[in-house]
């Protein structure tokens, strides 16, 4: 899975008709909202404005007028094939006065976005786990020693009758992590991870 470094952008024009491919980062449907707002507020004389979001837990699509199927959906589907999440895809289309048909639209809105992947620069998605790690006070900066050799961040500490530490570690990290804790602990270790 992979999401966006930057924005990127690409223009094509077929039959005289303009498609502005827009690739945007972002983390919710609400800044979706304001970046389609913004977009529209850019260009007041397009003819549409279609979009597909992919976002954790949130997707979306919008034709803005557009037959249906013809603009979202390949645009969603272009989504789908680069594996990105945390996306908004945004085609603005200046009409040339010829119609395009079903197909050629498909095809004009499909390749605004794959174009506009060609100017992107992509990331590969690093899922995070949190752990508490209880311990005694006395192993502390062994952990803090297994935490930084493993580059998981330190996120709080308390300090009872025992030492809590929360970290934040790299998801695929975390398993050999885990294992090196505990054996350099000698079992002496507690970790509570969420469900």
């Amino acid at each position: 899975m992979y999401q966006l470094a930057a924005p990127a952008f690409a223009e094509i024009e077929i039959k005289k008709s303009r498609f502005l491919g827009q690739l945007y980062p972002l983390n919710s449907r609400a800044e979706a909202r304001q970046q389609l707002a913004s977009i529209r507020a850019q260009h007041p004389d397009a003819v549409h404005v279609c979009w597909a979001l992919i976002c954790t837990g949130d997707s979306g699509l919008d034709d803005d007028g557009e037959p249906s199927g013809t603009a979202a959906k390949p645009m969603y589907n272009v989504l789908v094939h680069k594996d990105v999440t945390n996306v908004l895809a945004v085609v603005v289309r200046y009409w040339g006065g010829t119609k395009l048909g079903a197909g050629g639209l498909t095809r004009a809105y499909g390749q605004a976005i794959s174009d506009a992947f060609k100017n992107a620069e992509l990331v590969e998605v690093e899922y995070v786990v949190e752990w508490d790690i209880v311990c005694a006070y006395a192993d502390e900066s062994h952990v803090r020693r297994l935490s930084d050799k493993f580059a998981a961040t330190v996120q709080q500490l308390v300090y009872t009758e025992s030492t809590t530490i929360t970290i934040a570690i790299k998801q695929k990290l975390a398993h050999q992590f885990e294992t090196e804790l505990v054996t350099m602990l000698k079992g002496q270790v507690n970790i509570i991870k969420p469900d």
